[in-house]
């Protein structure tokens, strides 16, 4: 594999900064706003001719944006910011292979993502009617609406550093069976229904205990109670020290024990305790295909018949992404992810599978795992267990529950992802919608596994993942199949990312300022880029 050519990243913080600083002083000099085209009136005698300038408008998200300063109009601002990522403006044609691409490629995945933009207000309605307009077949047609209606910004992680990784992902599909019989004896669970939420927005500072109320499967905090009036009916105890506030989704996991509101349940208590208040969509034989399955977000079940379920992602136990990884060949031990704050850092090797150490290891999503020495019996609501009752032997706290999809897809259809529209193999991608929003072209420059020729490619952002937290990080769909398979376990590359947002946008970033030539910052920047109810949303 040949290793990528030096970047910035790799020279010393200092020389960075000051490399940063002097690209930022020529891009002040030769960056200009690239004027937004005007289009004919629209022949309904009530639409208004639009004007030659974008006017700032609401941003397409249901949930405000938070006041962070003016100047955030994409197409129209050179550089902001959020608390994962820089963003600074740069022109279609400086994309490396943007003139090669073939975005008619690109055309069905963007025209998905429209079915759910659309939902998002006026702007992305009327961007999305224009696009339904332009000649699907047409490469120059497709490609001069995406300069028309975009502007290309470079995204840079916080410490302003373009490069980032990029990892790969597939279907998977393993044998399975609808009902208890060994060996299919690993149930495959729907989304238990004794697990209740908690937004953490409304939660107090501190971390005290608190009384609270379950109303439709969601926690309510009871403000001005406390724990003296814990004997009221229905009244529970949170102790706000076991919540995790920092989620994508500002959501927390829970379930009721006695008077008590505890964190959801654990790989290791499901497996030795069962989820009998969630339903059994199949049974498997590999506990460790079915936690690679979870890991991907969806997958395949061939049952014995020949018939095949879909599953797709349905929720998860709110317990941290812990995978136990394999040790390289010349370390010993087992490695534990590393984590910084909130964005989980992979390191880009050029080393083969060849070159792990431990024997039966599989490299999934950027991740290279190590398979327990033994998997045992679980335990199964309402079944006799077919051996002691030990567990996978699998790590990893957290746990995936699936639902089953419709039949009504084809079976080269791909699985469907966050965005909630079916993935595209080779065109969707998999983003921390914090730093990229759902929905949204994306120009990815990386290479792939062997490859020694770069690719660079539009895709749309379409789904996400527990280990894809970062600002310059993709996961790329490959599809379905043994090939797909093996190229997405091998992908774990370098890359850079450049967001394609609407012109005219307003985005909730603060706006970068500078004083005596030094980059600053606004006080409260906001966490997401564009908030979304569903994916990301700010405080």
């Amino acid at each position: 594999m040949i290793n990528p050519p030096l970047s910035s990243a790799s020279l010393p913080r200092a020389a960075r900064a000051a490399v940063a600083l002097a690209a930022m002083a020529l891009a002040g000099c030769a960056w200009r706003p690239e004027p937004v085209p005007e289009r004919p009136p629209a022949p309904a005698p009530q639409a208004a001719a639009p004007a030659p300038a974008p006017a700032p408008v609401a941003a397409p998200a249901p949930a405000p944006a938070a006041a962070t300063g003016g100047g955030n109009v994409a197409g129209q601002a050179r550089t902001f910011s959020t608390q994962l990522a820089t963003y600074t403006a740069v022109s279609f044609d400086t994309l490396p292979g943007w003139a090669r691409d073939d975005f008619s490629e690109t055309w069905p995945a963007f025209l998905e993502s429209c079915r759910v933009l659309t939902r998002r207000g006026e702007q992305w309605q009327n961007l999305c009617s224009r696009a339904r307009a332009v000649n699907a077949k047409s490469d120059p047609a497709i490609r001069s609406f995406y300069e028309s209606e975009f502007a290309a910004y470079q995204i840079r992680d916080d410490d302003r550093r373009p490069d980032g990784v990029v990892t790969g992902y597939f279907e998977p599909e393993i044998e399975g069976s609808r009902t208890y019989s060994p060996p299919f004896i690993y149930p495959v669970y729907g989304e238990p229904q004794d697990m209740v939420f908690l937004d953490t927005r409304r939660l107090p500072a501190g971390r005290g205990t608190v009384a609270a109320r379950v109303e439709d499967r969601k926690v309510v905090i009871q403000q001005g109670l406390s724990t003296r009036d814990m004997g009221a009916p229905g009244l529970l105890a949170l102790d706000l020290s076991t919540v995790i506030r920092d989620t994508l989704d500002r959501k927390m996991r829970l379930r009721v024990e006695g008077r008590q509101l505890l964190p959801y349940f654990t790989r290791e208590e499901i497996e030795t305790r069962g989820a009998p208040n969630a339903r059994v969509l199949a049974f498997v034989s590999n506990a460790n295909a079915l936690y690679e399955m979870q890991i991907q977000g969806s997958g395949r079940i061939r049952l014995t018949n020949g018939d095949v379920i879909r599953l797709g992602y349905a929720e998860q136990n709110g317990q941290p992404f812990r995978p136990t990884l394999a040790s390289n060949s010349g370390r010993g031990g087992k490695q534990a992810v590393r984590t910084r704050g909130s964005t989980i850092e992979l390191e880009v090797d050029d080393g083969e599978d060849s070159d792990i150490g431990d024997v039966g290891a599989v490299r999934t999503r950027g991740f290279t795992l190590a398979r327990p020495v033994a998997s045992g019996a679980v335990v199964v609501p309402g079944r006799k267990a077919a051996g002691p009752v030990t567990g996978s032997g699998i790590k990893d706290p957290s746990y995936v529950f699936f639902k089953e999809m419709q039949a009504g897809a084809g079976p080269q259809s791909g699985p469907v992802g966050a965005l909630g529209v079916p993935l595209q193999a080779g065109r969707s991608i998999a983003v921390d919608p914090r730093s990229t929003p759902l929905g949204y072209p994306v120009f990815v420059s990386t290479r792939m596994p062997g490859a020694n020729a770069p690719t660079q490619r539009l895709t749309i952002a379409q789904d996400t993942g527990g280990a894809i937290r970062g600002a310059v990080r993709a996961d790329y769909f490959f599809g379905y199949g043994q090939q797909a398979a093996n190229q997405a376990r091998r992908m774990k590359e370098r890359g850079n990312m450049w967001i394609l947002l609407p012109r005219g946008q307003q985005v909730a970033a603060a706006a970068v300022g500078t004083q005596g030539g030094i980059r600053t910052r606004g006080a409260a920047l906001a966490g997401c880029l564009v908030p979304d109810e569903e994916s990301c949303v700010d405080e």
